[in-house]
Order: structure tokens, then sequence, then C-alpha cells
């Protein structure tokens, strides 16, 4: 098994930033990619950005050229750095882990952007 924990979210005016954070811990060896999805009020839960062992990314065309996903493969720790922010991102940001053999998820976290 594997635990991904979320931090960093919260309140924010449009144009604003914010940095998330996700620690995974347990069975970590099984990670072979980590991602960011979210989740907009009323809506299905959608990519966001992953990012690979080998360091390969991959966004969402409504995220790029504003976040930037990142991992520090020492901490077991993935990171999404999201800039220009839009009301739009409002949403409930979930960590990703993909095992070998399942997914697994954070318990998410809040990002609200006031316009």
């Amino acid at each position: 098994q594997v635990q991904l924990v979320e931090s960093g979210g919260g309140l924010v005016q449009a144009g604003g930033s914010l940095r998330l954070s996700c620690a995974a811990s347990g069975n970590t060896f099984t990670i072979t990619a980590m991602g960011w999805y979210r989740q907009p009020p009323g809506k299905q839960r959608e990519l966001v950005a992953t990012i690979t062992n080998g360091g390969r990314t991959n966004y969402a065309d409504s995220v790029k050229g504003r976040f930037s996903i990142s991992r520090d493969n020492a901490k077991n720790a993935v990171y999404l750095q999201m800039d220009s922010l839009k009301p739009e991102d409002t949403a409930v940001f979930y960590c990703n882990a993909a095992g070998l053999t399942k997914q697994y998820w954070g318990q998410g976290t809040q990002v609200t952007v006031s316009s």
C-alpha cells in the first residue's frame, strides 16, 4: 500500500500562485508515476498533470504554461506550482500515484480562486 498526504491548498486571488505538495509513504518502490487531478464543483475529476519516474511530464491543455509539476524522488514527493490562477481553477486537488497494479489517491486539498 501507498499513502499520500497533500498540503498547500487555500484561498488565493485571481492571478496569484499556490504550491501544492504531496508526500508518499509505504511501498513507494511500487510507484511508476505521480500526478495531480482536480474535481471542480459539480464536475467530474480531471487530469491536471503527471510525471513519470523518469521525469516525463504531461499537462492538461487548460493548465499548460501556468502550472508546473515536479518530483523529489529522494523524498517520495511531488509538487504542483500553480501560477496565474483563474477562478475556473477552483477545485479539490488530489494527489495520485500509479502503482504496479493499482492507483492510489490522497484525501484532497481545496483550492479556491476568487475573482
